[in-house]
């Protein structure tokens, strides 16, 4: 074999290693993203479960406050009674995603 013979195969030879050895690595990357990644969504949605309770009861308090300024009780019941509903449906499809998301995890 000539020395462009073996300079070549060594380039070739290195080459290989270093494409190799950066394919491996970001496999073990996207491995380690993908593990993490349910405890990430889990944190998420934790997040957003908390960011609509908050949210509902303040809906709650504002429509409370707003309650109280009818003179009629007949107008308030139906509205207080809708909120409260929706809240109730929320807090249910809530817990119906916790279910799945724990069972997927």
């Amino acid at each position: 074999m000539t020395n462009s013979d073996y300079l070549l195969k060594a380039a070739i030879k290195k080459v290989t290693e270093k494409l190799n050895g950066i394919v491996v690595e970001k496999i073990e990357e996207a491995t380690n993203i993908a593990q993490g990644a349910p405890e990430i969504i889990k944190k998420e949605f934790n997040s957003l479960k908390e960011a609509i309770i908050e949210e509902a009861v303040r809906m709650e308090k504002e429509m409370n406050i707003n309650n109280n300024t009818y003179t009629s009780e007949s107008d308030e019941e139906p509205n207080l009674r809708e909120v409260l509903e929706e809240i109730t449906v929320v807090k249910e499809k809530i817990e119906q995603f916790n279910i799945k998301m724990n069972n997927s995890i």
